[in-house]
């Protein structure tokens, strides 16, 4: 275990991550946030519950100790915005996905502390995510990742109405094979209880973007699930089991899927 993140060493070729599951803030940090930000409502909340599963399919699994409030490892180092013209959370987020301040007057992160939290939290999950890759493609010839996440179904600062229920993004097609992306994208044409869609307003973040190397055979996805899925939506957001059943065998079938694909 590193003291930032645990990783399960699988026996596939099948990478899962988990970047926004975090809930651990530093003490030393604590100070900076508004009350309300220590509830951690933007949290991805039970997402390692949910893909409990994957370990027992022989699958890799990294998962972060902090929470996202503290730095976003989905966010590129530099910070540039991940969807451009709409509005975005940051590498060290500064508002809550409702649009008001996380931080109290004046003690927002400057370059220096964003700067640390770079290389304190963000760049030894980077690396470990990056050997792990390696690692597998240099067991199997390629490697997956499969970038987990959730969100809650209603946030107008970020989207309008209803999010879907499963959000598929492979950056328009360019972070996985397309073969590939048709097998997955069949996973979920072939139920009818939870909506989904490819490569629409949520397309890949920075994990996707960067680790999706096709051409390299490395492919990487992005699932983002609304919290309406498998858990309450309210505080204290709850695991919800009989939300979760449905959804839990799906999940599985598109690992699953990813797990039987061979690349050309």
């Amino acid at each position: 275990m590193d003291p930032v993140f645990t990783l399960h060493r699988g026996s596939t070729p099948l990478l899962v991550s988990l970047p926004h599951v975090g809930t651990g803030l530093p003490d030393d940090q604590k100070a900076r946030y508004v009350d309300r930000a220590l509830a951690l409502e933007d949290t991805d909340w039970h997402l390692a519950q949910l893909y409990g599963f994957a370990a027992s399919m022989g699958a890799s699994m990294i998962v972060p100790r902090f929470s996202r409030y503290l730095i976003d490892l989905n966010r590129p180092p530099e910070n540039a915005p991940m969807y451009p013209g709409a509005n975005n959370t940051e590498l060290c987020p500064t508002r809550f996905f409702t649009g008001e301040k996380l931080y109290r007057a004046g003690a927002a992160p400057d370059d220096a502390e964003i700067a640390r939290r770079i290389e304190l939290y963000w760049r030894p999950y980077h690396d470990a995510l990056t050997s792990e890759l390696q690692r597998l493609h240099t067991e199997h010839g390629y490697a997956l990742l499969f970038d987990g996440h959730s969100i809650k179904s209603h946030l107008p600062w970020l989207f309008e109405g209803k999010l879907t229920d499963l959000n598929l993004g492979t950056a328009e097609g360019h972070s996985c094979a397309p073969a590939l992306r048709s097998v997955l994208a069949e996973v979920l044409a072939s139920q009818d209880r939870f909506s989904h869609v490819v490569d629409g307003r949520f397309k890949g973040g920075h994990i996707t973007r960067h680790y999706g190397r096709p051409a390299e055979n490395v492919h990487a996805v992005q699932l983002e699930m609304c919290w309406s899925c498998y858990m309450d939506e309210a505080p204290p957001y709850a695991w919800d089991p009989a939300r979760a059943a449905p959804v839990q065998p799906l999940l599985r079938r598109l690992l699953q899927a990813m797990l039987d694909w061979r690349p050309a």
